[in-house]
């Protein structure tokens, strides 16, 4: 009988670090009931201690879920413990998930702690954790550079203490396959309790995330910690669909089963590019555009004889192509209401109205709205109402051409004031970039990301337009999706302009 390896999701912790990543609650949980969905073993929905959003977001999904673990992250310390304790009071399965780092580096610069006083810390914390829940994990940060006697050490005072998981992170992305296979062994030497799982979390700085992930389990680890899309803090996590599709198409190898039903990978993949605004690359394994498709003449040739001539992987096996055309102009509120219920989308009574007025809207260019694109007005809907009450685009319009420089003109509400104003540039989105600063009065805000990304195929087909600003060096994004590119720009601006508005307003930018 094969080992089961079990699949940590981090993507709503590791993956929301990533620059430029802010998820609501509602965003957060939509993506954890996917998740769910896909059977993950464990949701790492946040570090509870960082923020109440973060304490927030993890309460509503330990609340909210029944299927797999929930998990909270805290540094090794009585406050960070305390409080993911109380924000997984309602989980069926929770985990505190403690870490601490253990190279000679961190312990030296960052924490300044000597190897004796960071053994007995874990001891502590790992000890004080267990009062609070029987399932303890604890991580060795930045084990991969950490000394292989000291970390065996480590390893034993945490299975010790209580843990049933040990994580050995290469946190900086720093080794190689070899290299991890060889630790991974040397740990599970130190630590020969069954009873203790042995975790792998890979960064991908060199591009060896999945490579190292895979060579920990071939060494022994039983649990990989992973990201949907290989999101994460600088270049990234291991990806959750090439570790689980590597599992799935090389049994033969790995000789290892896990829980995920793979025909949920794509649209846990979808939902997270769209609710993070990050792209995935057309080259991108198992879930990029390019992943099933075939150019060259002799590639194309073998397909129509044999499929298997080119594809070790089916695209049906990842849930590609498996959207359902379920609504249109004709639908009612009862339909939308049970199509958003069963994409685990919720939505208040006045989100749902808005919601079906888009619909109505979107219908009338096309004959059908499929699940991406409700997924994107949900999106919509969602991060506007948590713009800010303070302020509304009323107006905007744009004049460009060959012959003419483009200009724009807005009117915004902003508190209980009316402000209009114009601006041109060197483009239309430039333009309504430089009327939207001169409205809110904000000539310090530069704009410094801006991506365009189709949703939906067609003429009437929906884009996401996503945008990055920077006001006294903290960063501020905004996202809308429409059929008119020009008019989510509007938005998208308007929305990252009036978060900025909205932090100095609370003083929080100077």
């Amino acid at each position: 009988m094969k080992e089961t390896v079990k699949i940590f999701d981090t993507t709503l912790r590791d993956g929301e670090q990533s620059p430029g990543v802010a998820l609501t609650g509602q965003e957060k949980l939509a993506i954890a009931e996917q998740l769910s969905r896909l059977g993950v073993d464990i949701i790492e929905a946040g570090f509870p201690q960082a923020s109440e959003g973060d304490f927030a977001a993890v309460r509503n999904i330990a609340s909210a879920l029944t299927g797999p673990t929930i998990a909270a992250l805290a540094r090794c310390n009585e406050i960070d413990i305390a409080r993911a304790a109380q924000a997984l009071e309602p989980a069926d399965r929770p985990r505190i998930h403690v870490f601490i780092a253990t190279s000679p580096i961190h312990m030296r610069s960052k924490l300044r702690m000597s190897p004796t006083e960071v053994l007995d810390r874990i001891g502590e914390t790992v000890r004080l954790a267990r009062t609070y829940c029987d399932d303890v994990e604890f991580s060795a940060e930045d084990a991969t550079r950490s000394d292989i006697d000291f970390l065996s050490q480590v390893a034993q005072v945490a299975a010790g203490a209580g843990a049933g998981t040990i994580n050995l992170p290469d946190t900086v992305g720093y080794t190689t396959p070899a290299e991890y296979r060889a630790l991974v062994e040397t740990i599970r030497q130190a630590v020969a309790d069954p009873g203790v799982t042995l975790s792998v979390h890979c960064h991908n700085d060199l591009g060896l995330a999945v490579a190292n992930t895979l060579a920990g389990i071939e060494a022994g680890c039983r649990q990989v910690e992973v990201a949907v899309n290989g999101i994460g803090e600088r270049a990234g996590n291991a990806a959750l669909e090439e570790v689980v599709m590597a599992l799935t198409a090389r049994a033969d190898v790995l000789a290892c089963g896990h829980h995920v039903d793979t025909r949920e990978i794509f649209r846990a993949s979808q939902l997270v590019s769209r609710l993070t605004g990050m792209s995935i690359q057309f080259n991108k394994a198992i879930v990029g555009r390019n992943a099933f498709r075939h150019e060259s003449g002799i590639h194309q040739d073998g397909m129509l004889k044999d499929r298997n001539t080119y594809e070790i992987l089916s695209p049906e096996s990842i849930g590609l192509g498996s959207t359902v055309l379920v609504l249109g102009k004709h639908s009612g509120r009862h339909a939308l209401r049970q199509r958003l219920d069963e994409l685990g989308l919720t939505v208040t009574t006045e989100q749902l109205d808005h919601i079906q007025q888009r619909i109505k809207a979107l219908a009338e260019e096309k004959t059908a709205i499929n699940d991406q694109d409700l997924e994107a007005i949900w999106q919509g809907e969602v991060g506007a109402s948590t713009t800010g009450s303070n302020s509304e685009l009323l107006s905007w319009q744009v004049t460009t051409g060959t012959q003419v420089k483009p200009t724009a003109h807005v009117v915004i509400r902003c508190q209980d004031s009316i402000r209009e104003d114009s601006g041109s540039g060197d483009g239309p989105v430039h333009a309504l970039f430089q009327a939207l600063i001169r409205a809110f009065d904000q000539p310090q805000v530069e704009l410094t990301n801006y991506q365009l990304v189709p949703v939906s195929p067609g003429e009437g087909g929906l884009a996401t337009v996503r945008v990055e600003v920077v006001a006294q060096e903290q960063d501020f994004s905004g996202q809308a999706t429409d059929s008119d590119v020009l008019r989510a720009s509007a938005f998208a601006l308007h929305q990252a302009l009036s978060r900025v508005a909205e932090r100095i307003t609370k003083g929080v930018v100077a």
